[in-house]
């Protein structure tokens, strides 16, 4: 403080010409102004300096605590996929064991069907999304098994947007619907009816629809594959992308996800 005044009275004596007053005089009349002045100063830069430090903790904490939501969040979708993987192939050898006495050379198709499905999934891409068109393709081949199996019971009708083939989707989603629908509306019925699916892109969204026959219940929410779709979407898009089933006019039920496409 007493550099600082004097600093002053230097400048007032040299520069400005005012030798008529006494150093102490000085002093005693601008100590504490220097003083105040000098405190509030110190006072704003101790402040600048915890707050930055503050901010720097917050925002290493916060870049710390998203990647570790982003290592958990990858770790519950790899899970949710090691579950379904073996599930829908279990699905396709219940299918083919149905074939095998009843009839062996449709048997050795659905074995041939189920080898690609195989190799596509240990040979291809495990990413967590996958072109649209690639995901209708193995619709397709699964789809194929189970008319092998039901014959005429089973029809389909698949009409896919072209705008929306290149779109990425979540592996399997629109195969676990159709198993749901086969499982819980055609294989109930004697008589069987109309598998119909429908991809199309939307503003802001890709809707996937499945229709099957049948009535709602419980039993098409139970399953392992529905609850694994929609924990799957529930992630993978941060709860902005849903899946819903209902029950329509003339014993039809129709699922239903929209998946945002931003």
């Amino acid at each position: 403080m007493v550099l600082i005044i004097g600093k002053l009275y230097f400048a007032r004596v040299v520069v400005f010409s005012d030798p008529n007053i006494h150093f102490s005089e000085f002093y005693i009349s601008n100590w504490l102004t220097v003083f105040i002045t000098g405190t509030r100063l110190m006072s704003i830069w101790v402040l600048a300096y915890h707050l930055y430090h503050y901010a720097h903790r917050e925002i290493t904490t916060a870049k710390e605590n998203a990647r570790l939501m982003v290592i958990a969040k990858e770790a519950q979708l790899s899970n949710l996929a090691a579950q379904l993987n073996p599930h829908f192939f279990f699905n396709s050898l219940n299918n083919i064991k149905f074939l095998v006495t009843e009839n062996p050379v449709q048997a050795r198709r659905a074995i041939d069907l189920l080898s690609d499905l195989l190799r596509n999934s240990l040979y291809g891409k495990s990413d967590k999304l996958v072109p649209a068109k690639d995901e209708i393709s193995l619709v397709k081949d699964y789809l194929e098994l189970e008319k092998l199996r039901f014959e005429e019971r089973l029809q389909v009708n698949i009409i896919a947007d072209a705008a929306m083939e290149e779109m990425f989707i979540p592996p399997l989603c629109i195969q676990t619907l159709v198993e749901n629908a086969i499982k819980h509306g055609i294989e109930k019925r004697k008589n069987g009816g109309l598998v119909a699916i429908k991809a199309e892109k939307k503003e802001g969204y890709i809707e996937i629809n499945v229709q099957n026959p049948g009535t709602l219940n419980n039993i098409h929410r139970a399953g392992l594959g529905l609850k694994n779709l929609e924990e799957r979407l529930h992630l993978q898009y941060n709860g902005k992308a849903t899946c819903s089933i209902k029950e329509l006019p003339g014993e039809t039920i129709s699922a239903t996800i929209l998946i945002p496409t931003v």
